[in-house]
């Protein structure tokens, strides 16, 4: 009798085995498509071919080529105390605060639970407690149960280095925010400059413009001139305060975004002085540009992080195909009757322990969905750090391209600037000798004053092209030193003993 239900109990485990793996879902179809632009594949211009090779790459504080201490100091104030630095950091913790979630799952598991309560009885002839029909009695127990993920399939460990790998993510994209607040500082504060420039230039032109009314005036008290000698020149009086107020009025409105990047209220926008940086500076360029260096990138170094992330997300999802397997177990002490405490005794000791498996069989295409998503996530990031990549090369050969531009600008614009100079020289000379009237003058300084402008904003805009180059590169702050391995960009290959899982 015994032998045959043994072998009824055999067969019918073969039963459920075979139900078991015929049924188990499987992830057939479904896997990602994306792949990887290497970066030394991608075609690049003559303006990144020739970057000058005798320079340096970014430093750290690149900003200190411009020479002046005011804006160091400004930058170290955004850094510290600017609210979006404030949010990147924020992240940064919670990524490894939720890395450190998931590393827990793969250690042991312990748990203490403990009751006392007061249990009074039915009478009940059917489904009673018998020896306890009609009585109150304590009913107590306390334990420890423990629990530990044997991670077969990697699930646990997959699902830990995907968290540390966005929280990777999020120091690159947080680096990112602080190259990107520097270039902002520094913009706004080239833009001070060059507010103050243009407000030298048009308080000089008040200046010029005062002398000649002063010498049309003297003309018309000597009999050589005329009153509408003096009337021209007293017209362009009005205009010129307009300028003077609107050059202070952008000092001002710069000085509060300069405040408002720092973190600050607009008070402290007013203790800035004239910056000192000189518009003319010489800025050296970064060393030469071949295009594995776009990996000093913060946007780039988070995007592989990303992609890292992602394929550990496809892993994850694989291993909820296979068997779970944890081992669990508990001891404690139970008592129903008796004192308060007296189920602490060592009579009353139990314990249990073994394997705690579990197998999906069907789920209406859950575990399919999610590997579906999974694959998706992992194309959607690698088409982003494609894009990403590509977008970095774009910027990279512009800002060269427009660096190179402003360098020859730079000089057509003195050359301008000095024919005009000697213009007006000539016709200020000819005006007091009465060899021109007054609208030689007029023109003259009014081309000398468009030519003075034109020149301080082709300087304006070569150091921030400087600026946006440098970003561009990373701005020296090293985000490729962290980047993941080569073969963490692909999600691993189910081992073949899964095969017997999957179909």
């Amino acid at each position: 009798m015994q032998r045959r239900i043994s072998r009824e109990l055999k067969a019918l485990s073969v039963l459920a085995l075979s139900l078991a793996l015929n049924g188990c879902i499987g992830f057939g179809g479904i896997a990602p498509k994306g792949s990887m632009l290497p970066a030394n594949t991608l075609a690049t211009d003559e303006a990144i071919q020739s970057a000058a090779k005798d320079a340096n790459w970014p430093k750290a504080q690149w900003w200190h080529a411009y020479g002046d201490p005011q804006l160091d100091e400004w930058i170290s104030l955004a850094v510290q105390g600017s609210p979006t630095m404030a949010m990147a950091a924020a992240r940064v913790r919670q990524a490894r605060a939720m890395a450190g979630v998931a590393e827990s799952a793969e250690s042991l598991q312990i748990n203490a639970d403990s009751t006392l309560k007061r249990h009074n009885w039915p009478s009940d002839q059917f489904y009673g407690p018998g020896a306890l029909d009609n009585s109150t009695t304590w009913d107590n127990n306390a334990a420890l149960g423990f629990s530990f993920a044997l991670d077969l399939w990697g699930r646990e460990s997959n699902a830990t280095e995907q968290a540390v790998d966005m929280a990777h993510m999020s120091v690159a994209e947080g680096r990112q925010a602080q190259l990107e607040l520097q270039n902002n500082v520094i913009r706004a504060y080239i833009q001070l400059s060059l507010h103050y420039a243009q407000l030298d230039i048009v308080e000089s032109t008040l200046h010029q413009q005062e002398q000649i009314l002063d010498l049309a005036q003297k003309r018309l008290d000597g009999g050589i001139g005329t009153h509408f000698e003096v009337s021209q020149a007293q017209a362009p009086l009005p205009e010129i305060h307009r300028q003077i107020d609107a050059q202070e009025e952008e000092i001002a409105l710069t000085r509060n975004q300069l405040s408002a990047l720092a973190g600050k209220g607009p008070g402290e926008g007013a203790r800035l002085k004239r910056p000192t940086l000189a518009l003319a500076t010489a800025l050296k360029l970064p060393s030469s540009l071949p295009a594995e260096l776009l990996g000093q990138r913060p946007d780039v170094v988070a995007s592989r992080w990303e992609v890292a992330a992602q394929a550990r997300g496809i892993d994850v999802a694989h291993a909820g195909f296979y068997p779970n397997v944890d081992l669990v177990g508990s001891i404690g002490f139970m008592a129903t009757g008796g004192s308060a405490l007296g189920f602490l005794t060592g009579k009353k000791l139990n314990y249990n322990v073994g394997p705690a498996i579990s197998l999906p069989i069907f789920d209406g295409g859950r575990l399919r969905s999610e590997l579906g998503v999974a694959s998706g996530g992992y194309d959607m990031a690698v088409a982003k750090y494609n894009q990403t990549l590509v977008t970095a090369l774009k910027g990279i050969s512009d800002q060269l391209i427009k660096r190179e531009s402003m360098e020859k600008q730079q000089v057509f614009a003195a050359e301008s600037v000095q024919a005009a100079q000697k213009t007006y020289d000539i016709a200020v000379v000819a005006f007091q000798r009465g060899l021109t009237d007054y609208l030689n003058v007029l023109n003259a300084q009014t081309l000398l004053f468009k030519q003075q402008q034109i020149q301080q904003q082709v300087q304006a805009a070569r150091l921030s092209a400087h600026a946006e180059l440098v970003t561009a590169l990373g701005g020296g702050l090293g985000a490729g030193n962290d980047v993941p391995r080569d073969d963490r960009y692909v999600p691993d290959k189910p081992p073949a003993v899964m095969a017997l899982f999957n179909h």
